[in-house]
């Protein structure tokens, strides 16, 4: 049987080239093929480009997995993996707390792997690579040991994809819950439940240097998951954290985290909508000393950016005029549609409808283990900056 063949309309190969992503505008025609199977990528003349998994159904319809005239199968997922791991030891990341591969960044489209102490967690957010989880698990266990790998596929981009997404253990069942370590800071993890694979690992550098400027401080960890930043902070020292928080499975896991690290004396979490908390904490005339502020995705597509604009800037106004003379601000934005400068701009703008000055102390961005591409910008979603109130 011939090898499918997706032919890209002219012009278009120079792109999908250095960037792995084909939409279905791109294409100019293509053989029949199953969903979720390998396909060989030729430009308008022919000549070949690439080859990756193919999916007809949504419109990011194939990713490139590699450019050279090689197999997409075992041998290479195996290899990829193997290489992504090792990166993360040269980088000092700890391997047994960190993403291990993070998808186009590790060029495994559509793969993400975390590790947390003894548990591996797999995410496919393509059916290419759904199809082929249990290859994946067999090339992590053969790079980081036999450890338990629990699925966390997330349900809104399996229906994109047309799959069952998988929340549940692979075949080896491993521990409900583990303790991880951030520095001296220890964080409870439920696999299947919350957002993300478990926890926000992007933001885990981000922790430690905010919690830098907690010391002696009083502060405000707006919308907060499980109290990672206010964790952090009151092990550094800060006086109080207050957590504005609406998920009662995430407020449960922030109460756990006070008491593993021995702070909840000094902890208090607010369950309610972050916008209409922090009007309320402004007009109550409170101040704090550290505030954090880490929303979710604002805009999930290009036609949401007014709107996400509009929300960024109505909570970082907010939470700069909670500052008292001194205080830190740290502002992220994990929309990737939103650029730095964009974000950047918005936050500007707020300070000065705010009537706050504020020194820029550092600009962030995502955790090592998270590294950017410079030919796919969409490796880089996480921006934030650290303020202070001058």
């Amino acid at each position: 049987m011939k090898p499918a063949v997706l032919r890209l309309k002219r012009g278009r190969e120079a792109r999908v080239r250095v960037h792995p992503w084909i939409f279905k505008g791109d294409v100019a025609d293509v053989t029949d093929v199953e969903a979720g199977s390998p396909v060989t990528v030729v430009d308008g003349g022919g000549r070949f480009v690439g080859r990756g998994f193919y999916n007809p159904r949504p419109p990011l319809c194939c990713r490139v997995l590699t450019w050279k005239d090689e197999p997409v199968g075992d041998a290479l997922l195996r290899r990829r993996i193997a290489v992504a791991v090792a990166r993360r030891t040269e980088r000092r990341t700890s391997p047994s707390l960190a993403r291990l591969v993070w998808s186009e960044a590790d060029a495994l489209p559509g793969l993400v792997v975390d590790r947390y102490g003894p548990v591996a967690v797999v995410q496919c957010l393509t059916l290419g690579m759904a199809r082929r989880r249990g290859d994946v698990a067999v090339g992590l266990r053969e790079v980081i040991g036999d450890v338990p790998v629990f699925s966390a596929d997330d349900p809104s981009q399996a229906a994109l994809e047309g799959f069952e997404p998988a929340r549940t253990w692979l075949d080896e069942h491993g521990p409900d819950h583990v303790v991880v370590e951030e520095g001296r800071v220890r964080i409870g993890v439920t696999f299947g439940q919350g957002h993300k694979t478990g926890l926000y690992l992007d933001q885990l550098e981000n922790r430690l240097r905010v919690a830098a400027h907690a010391g002696g401080r009083d502060v405000l960890d707006a919308f907060s998951y499980t109290a990672g930043f206010a964790c952090h902070a009151l092990v550094a020292g800060a006086r109080r954290a207050v957590c504005l928080e609406s998920s009662p499975e995430a407020i449960s896991g922030a109460h756990e985290n006070f008491k593993l690290n021995d702070v909840a004396d000094r902890a208090e979490v607010v369950a309610g909508n972050a916008f209409d908390e922090l009007r309320r904490l402004d007009r109550s005339g409170q101040r704090f000393g550290l505030v954090v502020l880490d929303p979710p995705p604002f805009a999930r597509g290009r036609d949401a950016l007014d709107a996400a604009a509009r929300g960024y800037k109505e909570v970082n106004l907010r939470a700069m005029r909670l500052l008292a003379p001194g205080g830190v601000l740290a502002t992220f934005s994990c929309s990737h549609h939103v650029s730095a400068e964009m974000f950047e701009g918005i936050c500007r703008e707020a300070a000065g409808d705010a009537g706050v000055s504020l020194r820029v102390l550092d600009r962030l961005t995502q955790s090592s283990d998270h590294p950017e591409v410079l030919t796919i910008p969409e490796t880089r979603y996480l921006k934030g900056l650290l303020l202070q109130a001058i």
